[in-house]
């Protein structure tokens, strides 16, 4: 379990908030302590786009992992948890609903129904940064109002020294790849009509007459004087056949290639600005 000696590690190296295989949920944002028994019993996991959605993660269970905070819970059930703004302390009711999601029934909450829960450090993006001006480890810090307030806050008291912070917001754009679209190779047959011209022989009957000579005397007096016979000639022609083999022709391959466009974005940021009032003089305001 996470105990007040360990949050010395965190609070002064910041770190992230894991799931049980050591898989990174989102960097730590805050931890919350039980005003009552001053344990940590809470930690936000910074998600989304550059960490500007926290998510709060039950501490029962997790331990530390040398500046990591390693919950029992899936990156999925962290993320889909209940939002609950991170404005200075946990009510029971948001207590109550944290615990449904988790499926831990109020376990945390012991015999003290009225408990409120109030942030033990904050951090910036990267995770923790310290505790408020003034706190050491193992301290709790008291709202005036009775309830846990987050540290930050510019108002006069024994913590806080003469100046005052005046902050803005910076537009910080950047690029993630998602999928566009998918395309697909595919071959299919189609069937076309070929027309070749083969020429083909063939034999055809062509009647010769010659003259009896000395030179086919012998032949034409071979046999009988007067006879009826039948003489045979078998002709023949050529024929077209077909035949069809498949033969390589091409290759065809999809090749993918990155081009270089400009896309304008804009958004609306915000930025304080401090004014001087004149305590003696309430109608006089002097704007910086």
């Amino acid at each position: 379990m996470i105990t007040q000696q360990n949050l010395d590690t965190i609070l002064s190296t910041g770190g992230n908030v894991v799931d049980a295989q050591g898989t990174k949920i989102g960097s730590i944002g805050q931890i919350y302590v039980d005003d009552h028994t001053g344990e940590p019993n809470w930690v936000t996991a910074k998600t989304g786009l550059f960490g500007t959605s926290e998510s709060f993660v039950p501490l029962q269970g997790a331990k530390a992992d040398g500046s990591d905070v390693q919950v029992r819970y899936s990156k999925d059930q962290v993320k889909g948890a209940p939002r609950i703004e991170v404005d200075g302390a946990l009510n029971p009711d948001e207590e109550d609903t944290l615990y449904r999601h988790y499926g831990l029934a109020g376990g945390l909450r012991g015999t003290t129904p009225n408990t409120t829960t109030a942030p033990r450090a904050t951090g910036t993006g990267t995770g923790i940064t310290g505790l408020e001006p003034g706190l050491q480890p193992g301290d709790e810090r008291i709202d005036r109002s009775g309830e846990g307030r987050a540290v930050g806050y510019d108002t006069s008291g024994p913590t806080t020294d003469e100046a005052m912070t005046r902050s803005e917001e910076r537009l910080r754009v950047g690029t993630e790849t998602r999928e566009a679209g998918r395309v697909r190779l595919r071959k299919y047959v189609v069937t076309e009509t070929v027309t070749k011209t083969v020429p083909v022989r063939r034999e055809e009957i062509r009647i010769e007459r010659e003259p009896i000579t000395d030179a086919n005397r012998g032949n034409v007096m071979d046999g009988t004087a007067i006879s009826e016979e039948e003489h045979e000639v078998i002709l023949h022609e050529e024929k077209v056949v077909m035949d069809k083999i498949a033969v390589p022709v091409e290759r065809v391959r999809l090749n993918k290639e990155t081009v270089q466009a400009q896309e304008t974005v804009s958004g609306e940021v915000r930025k304080e600005q401090i004014e001087v009032l004149d305590a003696d003089n309430p109608g006089k305001t002097d704007r910086r």
